[in-house]
């Protein structure tokens, strides 16, 4: 017996049954998961520095015995709450010097907002279905991150969900609600 085609379009070639507690469910009930990692600028540190972290990631990558995903992903910057409190302390401000020292900040964050300023965002991701491996491999990936000088977590549901907004929609978020038929 053949399956039914559904009548929306993602239905038939994207196979995400949901996105809950930081892992894609599949349908296939496999669950895509892992972990994001917080950017560092090794180039501002010395070089040994460099180098030993260099190292260490390596060893966390020679540890992963199982197939895995590397991603960068941008997300849009929101940087409206700090220029709403930029234009309260120049608001509040009398000091001329202030003031202007204020305006020249706003500026350079109103220069961001209209360029569409991005963070990219790094992530481990794997598929597997059990949930008690999964939960393993993501204490392990953070342990052994942790080890090598980098900090991590579990993705997040917004993390994996900007993920597929990047793959799927070219990175625009989409704006528009869920339409049910």
């Amino acid at each position: 017996m053949a399956k039914a085609k559904s009548k929306f379009t993602n239905d038939n070639f994207v196979p995400v049954k949901s996105i809950t507690n930081g892992m894609i469910i599949l349908d296939n009930n496999y669950k895509v998961t892992g972990v994001k990692i917080m950017p560092k600028n090794i180039f501002i540190l010395d070089r040994n520095t460099q180098d030993s972290i260099i190292v260490n990631l390596r060893r966390v990558y020679d540890s992963i015995d199982y197939e895995f995903w590397l991603i960068a992903a941008d997300r849009p910057v929101d940087i409206n709450v700090y220029l709403s409190n930029l234009q309260l302390l120049y608001n509040n401000s009398q000091n001329p010097i202030k003031k202007k020292l204020i305006m020249q900040d706003i500026n350079k964050a109103n220069m961001f907002m209209n360029n569409n300023v991005v963070d990219t965002e790094f992530f481990i991701l794997f598929k597997e279905k059990d949930m008690e491996l999964c939960q393993k491999r993501i204490r392990n990936l953070i342990n052994n991150l942790a080890q090598a000088g980098l900090t991590s977590n579990q993705t997040s549901n917004e993390d994996l969900r900007v993920i597929i907004d990047n793959f799927l929609n070219g990175g625009k978020t989409t704006t528009f609600g869920t339409v049910i038929g």
